[in-house]
């Protein structure tokens, strides 16, 4: 079959699948003519055909036929299974982009004919509402051209950034992990709010707006983050009071050993899939 420069294919369309078909369509760079999707579940392949008007089918290696670029958006445990199934379809003029986690380009290449370009992400959960940030690398056939492609289509989940391989493991820590820092911490802050006598209701939303607009201001002002406490910190009053406590409890130091810690075991994971 020949190749569409504007089919896209997303094999395996679970939520961050899903969340990039939605923002491809959304914002017009691409039509429901255009991109395919594929589910185990025929549940699943009916509800996106009628939710996006997409070409929707429980066939990987028809989802993915004519398509330049193949997204691959299935959990890690699945991806070798997938692979061996598309891998005989896939040619050289098709770009395949892997979202798994954990997994080397060197892996994927393995399960496809020489030559195929393959690029390597790692979004994160907010992908879903299009506020994610996914680290970016090309394989050994990748060239500018197949990394571009996939970099355009990951930004309609967010934001990309370009490193090389050797850093996705990190990428991994920091951003793939990241969401859960936070949500830890927003736990946290909540169940103080309890016991300062808020309702759930009122604490929560007074911490998760906070740490909304907190990070706005870190982005779209461009301000450190030392700026920014600072501009809350100050002297004397409450903001220093509570970071004293934070200091000493050593929450800066937790959080460095659990990012590192996080690395480790995305190294060990992706050594597994070598």
């Amino acid at each position: 079959m020949a190749i569409d420069e504007r089919r896209i294919a997303v094999l395996g369309a679970g939520r961050i699948g899903e969340a990039l078909i939605a923002g491809l369509l959304s914002s017009g760079w691409r039509e429901p003519g255009e991109l395919s999707a594929s589910s185990r579940r025929d549940e699943r392949v009916a509800e996106l055909a009628e939710r996006y008007g997409v070409r929707a089918t429980s066939s990987n290696v028809e989802a993915a036929a004519g398509a330049s670029l193949v997204v691959v958006s299935v959990k890690p445990q699945d991806i070798e299974a997938l692979l061996g199934e598309i891998g005989p379809a896939i040619t050289p003029e098709q770009t395949v982009l892997t979202i798994a986690a954990a997994t080397p380009t060197a892996t994927v290449e393995r399960y496809l004919a020489s030559g195929v370009p393959v690029v390597r992400a790692m979004p994160n959960t907010p992908s879903t509402v299009h506020e994610g940030i996914a680290g970016l690398c090309g394989g050994a056939h990748a060239d500018e051209e197949h990394v571009t492609l996939a970099a355009e289509a990951l930004t309609h989940l967010g934001r990309v950034v370009r490193v090389p391989e050797e850093a996705m493991d990190a990428v991994t820590a920091v951003s793939g992990s990241g969401p859960a820092y936070f949500a830890l911490l927003a736990e946290a802050m909540i169940e103080a709010g309890l016991l300062l006598g808020l309702s759930r209701e009122i604490s929560t939303q007074l911490v998760v707006q906070t740490m909304l607009g907190t990070a706005k201001q870190l982005r779209d002002e461009k301000l450190h983050p030392v700026e920014l406490r600072e501009m809350v910190t100050s002297p004397g009053g409450t903001t220093i009071a509570a970071i004293r406590e934070l200091e000493s409890a050593g929450v800066r130091a937790a959080f460095l050993n659990a990012i590192q810690a996080a690395m480790t075991r995305a190294r060990e994971l992706t050594a597994d899939q070598d």
